[in-house]
């Protein structure tokens, strides 16, 4: 389930060819992208923006499109470009009216709403395995969630870090300000084994660090 998927996310596609991609992002300008990717993979385009509750929304359409977002940025710009109404779904609805059963991936990078989304997805969120959140260090945009607010969040739902990749970092003064975060299911089937190694890589270790025992 790809939240938010602008130009499309390529590597999942490709990582995981036999499975249903539903892809959903609100913006005209990506259409014919993600009609190819439908058509290419097996897959499902909504062209609407997803959140808590089935509706309306009024979408603040960046100049560079990809930072569009829900909420509007802080920073005194004209970032935050024109506002569109644009329909609004849940993931759960989309799920049974499109008949689709985990167990599910998520990805969501929406711009600071990730958990609005997440808010929309309870019932999917059952029978997901792993989801990737773009999270901010800073309240770029109003009220959206820092990265403490966010691994609480998802530690309350069952999800803990997995990873941590993919940093930008502002151009203001270099401080990083975003991280893309996999997180999983704290008992689910990444998280089966809590060692650190087997024996037999321990002890290649162990000689690495101390070459003369």
């Amino acid at each position: 389930i790809d939240v938010g998927a602008a130009y499309g996310t390529l590597e999942i596609y490709k990582q995981f060819p036999e499975a249903t991609h539903l892809l959903i992002e609100p913006l005209e300008e990506f259409r014919n992208d993600l009609e190819k990717i439908a058509q290419q993979h097996k897959a499902y385009y909504i062209n609407a923006a997803a959140g808590a509750n089935p509706g309306k929304a009024s979408l603040n359409v960046h100049p560079d499109l990809v930072g569009s977002s829900l909420l509007k940025e802080c920073e005194i710009s004209d970032v935050n470009g024109i506002a569109r109404d644009v329909p609004l779904v849940t993931v759960d609805n989309l799920c049974v009216e499109l008949k689709l059963g985990g167990p599910y991936l998520i990805k969501i990078d929406v711009q600071g709403a990730e958990l609005e989304v997440l808010a929309g997805a309870t019932k999917v969120l059952n029978d997901t395995e792993a989801i990737i959140l773009e999270v901010s260090l800073f309240k770029f945009y109003s009220n959206n969630p820092e990265i403490h607010e966010v691994i609480s969040y998802m530690k309350e739902r069952g999800f803990v870090v997995y990873d941590i990749w993919g940093g930008h970092y502002r151009p203001l003064d270099g401080a990083l300000a975003q991280v893309d975060i996999l997180f999983v299911k704290e008992q689910g089937q990444f998280r089966n084994n809590h060692f650190y190694a087997t024996q037999e890589q321990r002890t290649a270790l162990t000689k690495r660090l101390r070459p003369t025992i």
